[in-house]
């Protein structure tokens, strides 16, 4: 028997947490973004223009290749398809 850790929703796209381990990939997912974004807002404070591009794009990067590994951790440990849903259907 294969260990779900999210339920498809049962109204619009996605799913849900239904486990410990959903909901802490979930908690480790959210602490790495806010990390990432507390670093970049707490960069020295003798760079008066602000975070360099470079910056920017490497905390872009990472976010974008973070949310496409955890989307796919999500898929893979749902129970059932994710696709849109209108509620029960009879």
């Amino acid at each position: 028997m294969a260990d779900y850790w999210f339920k498809p929703h049962d109204y619009g796209y996605g799913a849900t947490p239904i486990s410990w381990k959903g909901w802490a990939a979930v908690a480790v997912y959210a602490a790495v973004m806010v990390a990432l974004a507390l670093s970049l807002a707490t960069l020295p404070a003798d760079m008066p223009e602000g975070p360099g591009a470079w910056q920017v794009t490497t905390r872009l990067i990472m976010v974008g290749v973070l949310t496409f590994g955890f989307l796919r951790l999500c898929r893979a440990r749902t129970d059932g398809e994710w696709r849109w849903r209108w509620g029960k259907q009879r």
